[in-house]
């Protein structure tokens, strides 16, 4: 049995046809339905966490907290389970996210965090121009906005447009420019490296790969494909990628990465809730669903 913790319908499509196409037994624990009995066991199956960072989007606020205290009741059973506690933390917090990134070698960009506006005017400085604001706790690339000037960023802080983190945690990151104006997204299943697409971001930074959201791009009517999966590629030390994601309990995630002028990678986004772009899977003859699907199933015995 295969059980799959979410909070969105609509991202499981891809999912549940892998499983039904494998003949794999599973059920899906829709999240904002769900209560918890702490004087029961849970199922014994193979647990898949999908909690999503921008649950909060969806009218879902809380459930990541609910979803801590299943996981943590699922530990305590010693049930089998994929991005666990440690996985949900990094999820929703992309401090804790860049630090882990940081022990394990990898550079990200950088970034400065605050609750007050005062502290982050204060700081503007110290990244530099141009910079970008973004939230704590988010997805999708919700909340990016890019700032050219000290009196840009202060009109939009001080302004009813401003929209906050959903804890409340605002960041200030350097902004890296892409000469190719793309970023690359690295797809890894049991902890290794799967597949990387590269992203068209030349008309901003709300991206989601699912089918599903591609009816709330923010180009709805272009048919380009701003998804394609990359042959044959690399990094120097993609060992470090797959070494962090292992030691924090991660076996399912994306991860984005961004080339500057020099050629130097930054990593800026772990998703631990990963989506697939279905068009760029069939140009490239891959299947990223299909994989998670024998991966879960590997782990029933």
């Amino acid at each position: 049995m295969i059980i799959v913790i979410h909070e969105n319908d609509e991202w499981m499509g891809p999912f549940t046809k892998a499983f039904d196409e494998l003949k794999l037994d599973y059920q899906l624990w829709y999240l904002p339905e769900m209560s918890l009995d702490l004087t029961k066991s849970p199922p014994k199956a193979v647990y898949w966490n999908r909690m999503s960072a921008s649950s909060h989007t969806r009218g879902h606020r809380y459930e990541p907290e609910l979803t801590a205290g299943i996981l943590a009741w699922l530990k305590r059973h010693e049930r089998t389970v994929v991005n666990g506690s440690a996985a949900l933390d990094l999820e929703i917090s992309k401090i804790r996210q860049y630090q882990e990134l940081e022990r394990f070698g990898i550079a990200t960009p950088r970034t400065f965090c605050a609750l007050r506006i005062n502290d982050l005017l204060d700081s503007a400085n110290r990244i530099g121009f141009p910079l970008i604001t973004k939230h704590n706790r988010a997805g999708k690339g919700l909340g990016v906005r890019k700032f050219e000037k000290e009196g840009a960023l202060k009109a939009y802080l001080e302004s009813r447009d401003f929209e906050n983190s959903p804890d409340g945690i605002t960041l200030l990151q350097e902004y890296i420019w892409s000469p190719a104006q793309s970023i690359i997204r690295m797809e890894f299943v049991n902890s290794k490296f799967l597949y990387a697409v590269q992203v068209d971001t030349s008309e901003g930074f709300e991206l989601c790969p699912a089918e599903a959201c591609e009816l709330e791009s923010n180009c709805p009517t272009d048919e380009r494909n701003k998804f394609s999966i990359l042959k044959d590629f690399s990094l120097p030390n993609l060992d470090n990628f797959e070494a962090f994601l292992s030691k924090n309990d991660i076996g399912i995630a994306g991860i984005e990465i961004i080339f500057d002028e020099q050629d130097k990678y930054w990593a800026y986004d772990v998703n631990t809730n990963t989506n697939y772009n279905p068009q760029a899977e069939i140009l490239a003859s891959e299947s990223a669903p299909k994989a998670i699907a024998n991966f879960l199933a590997s782990l029933e015995s």
